[in-house]
């Protein structure tokens, strides 16, 4: 009886009402759940796929030519790395573009050169891909490709006699990549084959170092102390070569007593610059102008041992605003002094 008593307790039956209300609506949440998961329309991920050398080898040059005009960068950049893995693996394709960029025609040499430097830059296709140029007929080819290229028409060089103007980033794109690639191929396999290819007599005893034989050298031995591109590191190593100092003394590029470094009166001629500078700035006014009867100085270094007053006064006259929107030369009055007057005592 009192089982039943229990079963019939309104409390247990309305308890009992409630997990069955709970795990209805759970389960409902469940079954909803899957059903939602079931219906999704996912995304398929692209699979990875690898091409095999089988594959490379497989392509036509009509295929591969319509890859390389693909409008996706990424199929236009593979086909790109396969064309040049064909080219530097082939020396016969090689054998052709050297010889193109011998041509008289600009464009024609231009192609393959471009050919040849993205070639040589992929690092994918072949361990040292400028083993590739480290041949007499690839020396030779580069040299002539500079040469011809001094023969453009319209072309004038300017005399290289400033030591602070660097002309190189100015040259024509094609003679910058072949000296790219010569400068590497210098630091990789020594000068020998250069020399033996006549650089120097063929490119670069034909640049406008002057007229005279005295300031040809002065101009050559400026060149290679103050510029820092890669003309000047060719002509530091041909320098330190015993074959490339022979080449460049019988160019009359440098003296008979240069041995790998500037004879007395060449580094005296490039210190006179630094001089020149350093005591136009110590001749300076009160009022910042440069006093003219105190160029005819006498060439002596500036002494460092400056009072306080002085070094004030020296960073005061440095105190300037340049105004210039780049339509005209740089002018003295673009030039806004800071105006010096009884605060500067104040410093």
């Amino acid at each position: 009886m009192s089982f039943f008593s229990f079963v019939r307790d309104e409390r247990l039956v309305f308890a009992g009402l409630g997990v069955a209300a709970v795990s209805v609506v759970g389960m409902m949440h469940l079954i909803l759940e899957y059903y939602r998961d079931e219906t999704e329309i996912k995304p398929q991920q692209p699979k990875t796929q690898y091409i095999t050398q089988e594959t490379e080898d497989a392509l036509k040059i009509d295929t591969l030519n319509s890859l390389i005009t693909h409008y996706n960068f990424s199929i236009r950049d593979t086909a790109v790395k396969i064309a040049a893995g064909r080219a530097v693996n082939d020396p016969s394709i090689v054998d052709q573009l050297l010889w193109g960029i011998t041509r008289e025609d600009y464009e024609e040499r231009m192609k393959s050169l471009r050919a040849i430097t993205f070639a040589v830059e992929e690092k994918d296709v072949l361990l040292d891909p400028l083993s590739i140029l480290d041949t007499p007929k690839a020396y030779s080819a580069l040299v002539r490709c500079l040469e011809l290229g001094l023969d453009l028409p319209g072309r004038s060089q300017d005399k290289l006699d400033d030591p602070l103007y660097d002309e190189y980033y100015l040259r024509d794109i094609g003679e910058r990549r072949c000296i790219l690639l010569l400068h590497d191929l210098l630091h990789k396999h020594g000068v020998d084959k250069l020399v033996k290819a006549k650089f120097i007599e063929k490119w670069l005893v034909r640049q406008n170092w002057g007229e005279m034989e005295e300031e040809r050298k002065s101009n050559f031995a400026n060149y290679m102390k103050f510029r820092k591109n890669r003309i000047a590191d060719i002509c530091h190593r041909l320098k330190l070569a015993r074959i490339g100092r022979r080449a460049l003394r019988n160019a009359k590029l440098i003296g008979r007593d240069s041995a790998g470094r500037l004879r007395p009166q060449d580094r005296a001629s490039g210190n006179r610059i630094k001089v020149i500078l350093e005591i136009s700035m110590s001749n300076e006014d009160e009022n910042g102008e440069i006093q003219q009867e105190n160029f005819q100085t006498e060439f002596v270094p500036r002494v460092l041992e400056q009072s306080a007053e002085e070094q004030r006064r020296r960073r005061r006259h440095r105190e300037a605003i340049v105004l210039n929107d780049g339509t005209h030369s740089l002018e003295r009055d673009d030039i806004i002094q800071r105006e010096h007057g009884e605060h500067d005592g104040l410093a």
